[in-house]
């Protein structure tokens, strides 16, 4: 079977419909691949525990038969977006014990479609930039230009 990690989204999406695996193996795919990755930055908040229950959730509603678009399919949030009850920083010290109680439109319509949070991903800082070199929580490394 090819690597969880690997798959696109439509395969996962396929996969998980088709009982190939579950979202909890999904997600602990990505889990772990994030730890192995840690070194380049990639998260300023990582949701792990919450996205373990996440999955699930999702494989219980899938065994159902239901679930949304995006049912079970684990995903980064870029730390733009307000979750609610989850640290949202826009990679700013302005913002670093900011706690959302509310949700923003963007990721209110991912999780009514069920899809997974991994935790808050690095960004330029209020999103100013293009090559995430203005982070208040460091610079995200590219694995493609590791030196």
């Amino acid at each position: 079977m090819t690597q969880l990690t690997d798959l696109t989204l439509r395969e996962a999406r396929d996969g998980l419909r088709n009982k190939d695996f579950t979202s909890v193996e999904l997600t602990d795919a990505y889990i772990q691949a994030s730890e192995k990755a840690r070194d380049l930055n990639i998260y300023i908040t990582e949701t792990f525990d919450i996205a373990r229950e996440q999955a699930k959730q999702s494989d219980a509603t899938l065994a159902k038969g239901q679930g949304g678009l995006m049912q079970g399919i684990p995903i980064g949030m870029k730390d733009l977006f307000c979750t609610d009850g989850i640290r949202t920083t826009a990679a700013s010290a302005i913002l670093e014990n900011f706690t959302p109680t509310y949700e923003s439109f963007v990721s209110k319509k991912l999780w009514d479609n069920g899809a997974i949070c991994l935790g808050k991903l690095n960004l330029d800082e209020f999103a100013m930039g293009g090559a995430n070199l203005t982070s208040h929580y460091g610079v995200v490394k590219n694995p493609w230009k590791r030196n």
